[in-house]
């Protein structure tokens, strides 16, 4: 076996000091994009590949941002467009691509239910710094790790000074789709549905109840739903059958197109007997028939700043954690416009 190619090699071979191609991989950033492309290619041309423990020595860390993401289950026969990409998955390329920006590697980890705190904690072991899903893992393994390295978890609902996070305006994009409903379609009968035990989800909930309140009209408490278990959306769906409402008022994209297909297949016509609404602005939602009525979340720009807010948070430039970003209501046509 031949001597394996070093950072030495690539420096003589393509004219730059160790130092150049050292940053090419790891701080890509400094260094102009024309010698990173140099670099790049004269280490695949003589099969340079850079050692991981022996940057980590010499960096004092490991040069790697951790993502925990919720663990969806799929039946090979649900997999369609619905299904991705969704929230997360776009949310996630922002990580990915800030990542590459920045030169950290990612790890990607995921859980969805109790009991995973091991598994976030055998990420976080790995990496200088940790995105998470709130509802991902558990609010104690969270702070657990905060103690250790920095902490963004997105839709936070973890009150300190150890836990970052990225903030949506979730409540004004709500609101505003209530009142274009009440306004401009004159509805009054109205079903919500999904649940509110996040923070970002209950400010959904919150823009939708106070478009109401200020309409004069009952607010209804939640119907029951989470995104990604669709017999339990279909199900609660079915319920309202017999007795229509004017809208189904959706927390998420997914849940409002599961609520479309439930209804379609008892025959009703969608938006002509009853209107549905959504809110992420995932990909499925453009595409679907009716096209959805939402609120378009930032999900790229969300991924994109938890790695920002890290980077600066490793490197001690932080900043404080960025306003809330905005998502706009956005006009389909399943609310029947």
């Amino acid at each position: 076996m031949g001597r394996r190619p070093t950072v030495y090699d690539v420096a003589a071979r393509a004219g730059v000091s160790t130092a150049t191609v050292s940053f090419a991989f790891s701080q890509p950033g400094r260094v102009k994009q024309s010698t990173r492309e140099l670099v790049l290619a004269t280490a695949a041309a003589i099969g340079y590949v850079p050692s991981a423990s022996a940057r980590g020595l010499a960096k004092g860390t490991a040069g790697a941002i951790g993502l925990y993401s919720f663990d969806y289950q799929l039946d090979p026969g649900e997999a369609d467009l619905r299904h991705f990409p969704l929230y997360v998955d776009v949310v996630q390329r922002g990580v990915q691509l800030e990542c590459r920006r920045r030169g950290y590697a990612l790890m990607l980890g995921a859980g969805h239910k109790d009991g995973d705190l091991p598994a976030v904690i055998d990420i976080a072991g790995r990496v200088d710094g940790l995105i998470a899903f709130a509802g991902s893992a558990p609010s104690e393994a969270i702070i657990q790790v905060s103690k250790r390295i920095p902490v963004v978890e997105l839709g936070s609902g973890i009150a300190g000074d150890d836990v970052h996070t990225v903030a949506v305006d979730n409540r004004t994009g709500m609101t505003e789709l209530t009142e274009h409903l009440l306004q401009v379609h004159g509805f009054r009968r109205f079903v919500y549905l999904g649940q509110s035990r996040l923070p970002e989800f209950s400010s959904r909930y919150d823009g939708f109840a106070a478009a109401l309140t200020t309409a004069g009209l009952p607010v209804p408490e939640p119907a029951h739903s989470q995104p990604g278990e669709d017999a339990g959306t279909e199900s609660v769906v079915r319920g309202y059958l017999d007795e229509l409402p004017d809208v189904f008022v959706c927390s998420t994209d997914q849940e409002a197109l599961v609520a479309i297909d439930t209804l379609v297949a008892a025959g009703i016509d969608v938006p002509g007997q009853v209107a549905v609404t959504g809110f992420d602005g995932i990909l499925a939602g453009q595409f679907a028939t009716p096209r959805l009525t939402t609120v378009r979340q930032p999900m790229e720009e969300i991924g994109r700043s938890a790695v920002r807010i890290l980077a600066g948070l490793l490197d001690g430039t932080a900043q404080p954690d960025p306003a809330q970003l905005h998502a706009p209501f956005v006009l389909g046509t399943s609310c029947g416009c």
